[in-house]
């Protein structure tokens, strides 16, 4: 019989991408921690400890063009106005083209997350009250809280029509297997993604021409004036959905995280203020995003290997989260962790833009729940989860409780 121990690189990886292993993925992680830097049998490199992830994000011989440069060249080049190659988001360019977006987005977006804690509250207060008056004693946190609250707030931020709120919703849940390996994607899956990408074009090319017509102070608005046509649809295409389906899944597992950890749960209803740290040791207990993918520009050593150049990376950031050679009994959720260098956000000039926003939302929705559920109890452990390995969260999160406090 085959154990896991056994598994080649390859085959940890995956079953990793295996969605029957979305529950508990962390044993594939410990098994991969034992050799820092691996090679799967078709050449990506996985590279699986916390010292040597942290090297490659701040690296800039590492690239967040995940694609084969010469394969990119051989296509058929979608075109500025100006007549340059569109290189797509932020978030896949290196500097200098990454450091002039994403210095036009925290212009755009910082100033309007500065003073957002008292709305966040207000609109996790709301959220909790229309269950508090239905008579109900249960409450799928996915679908009722997670899901809502930061789609409502990247909304408001773009400028987005309240009543498209649920198309934009749609859009980014299904955009997100996109994200995943290329590997494990099916036909079905390539359709589907395909798909909702020409939706997603159509509706931002007319929301666009809308704010064109009808200015407000959201930040479509205002990038209108700083990004070009494509720099701009990609741009706020993309912060619908890191802005959002990081946030779910961040939320979701924060509950279910409090849920399996009673005492943590106590702790923080009687001491708001471990929300902090708290959210933080969620972050790098169960991490929203599991894993980012980067491309060599050079020969890279790490680890007593040479990684050649053009080399497919795959920096798997919660196994990061709990290499035992940074953090003390790894395995264990501690609200008050000390010294908490996670990866959650990754790290260097890619470093998550929205994660000011994600801990306030997260902080103040985990708070709102221990104060207001009495006697909260999982109804399914562990519940379903989506099929998505990257972004890793609960597809629902059904709750019950005795009673909603005011």
């Amino acid at each position: 019989m085959t154990t896991i121990e056994n598994l080649s690189p390859t085959q940890l990886f995956t079953r990793l991408l295996d969605p029957a292993s979305r529950a508990d993925p962390y044993p594939i992680y410990r098994q991969l921690q034992h050799q820092p830097v691996s090679r799967t049998d078709d050449n990506f490199w996985i590279v699986s400890t916390h010292r040597e992830i942290s090297q490659l994000l701040h690296d800039p011989r590492v690239s967040a063009n995940r694609h084969n440069h010469d394969d990119a060249n051989a296509r058929p080049a979608v075109l500025n106005t100006d007549g340059t190659p569109f290189a797509g988001s932020f978030l896949v360019q290196d500097p200098p083209g990454h450091d002039r977006l994403r210095h036009a987005v925290t212009q755009q977006f910082i100033p309007r997350v500065v003073d957002i804690r008292d709305h966040l509250e207000h609109l996790v207060t709301t959220l909790l009250d229309a269950h508090a008056t239905d008579r109900t004693d249960e409450l799928d946190i996915v679908t009722d809280l997670a899901y809502p609250l930061p789609v409502t707030v990247i909304c408001e931020l773009l400028g987005v029509p309240p009543r498209d709120e649920a198309i934009f919703g749609d859009l980014a849940r299904r955009l997100t297997r996109g994200l995943d390996p290329i590997e494990s994607q099916t036909e079905d899956d390539l359709r589907e993604l395909a798909t909702a990408r020409t939706e997603l074009t159509a509706y931002m090319t007319d929301l666009i021409n809308f704010r064109r017509e009808h200015p407000d102070d959201g930040m479509l608005h205002g990038l209108m004036t700083a990004l070009g046509p494509l720099d701009l649809r990609a741009t706020v295409e993309l912060l619908l959905i890191a802005g959002h389906e990081t946030t779910v899944n961040l939320i979701a597992n924060g509950t279910l995280t409090l849920l399996r950890n009673p005492a943590a749960l106590a702790r923080l209803r009687d001491e708001p203020t471990l929300a902090t740290t708290l959210v933080e040791e969620v972050l790098r207990y169960e991490p929203p995003v599991q894993l980012v993918a980067r491309r060599t520009l050079a020969d890279i050593d790490l680890a007593d290997i040479t990684i050649p150049e053009d080399s497919p990376l795959r920096l798997m950031l919660a196994a990061g989260n709990r290499d035992p050679r940074v953090f003390t009994d790894p395995g264990t959720f501690v609200p008050d962790r000390p010294n908490n260098p996670h990866l959650a956000y990754g790290g260097g000039v890619h470093y998550c833009v929205g994660a000011t926003l994600a801990r306030a939302e997260a902080q103040i929705t985990l708070t709102a729940l221990a104060r207001r559920l009495h006697a909260p109890q999982l109804i399914e452990d562990p519940p379903p989860y989506r099929a998505n390995a990257v972004l890793r969260g609960p597809e629902h999160l059904r709750i019950a409780f005795d009673s909603l406090a005011p």
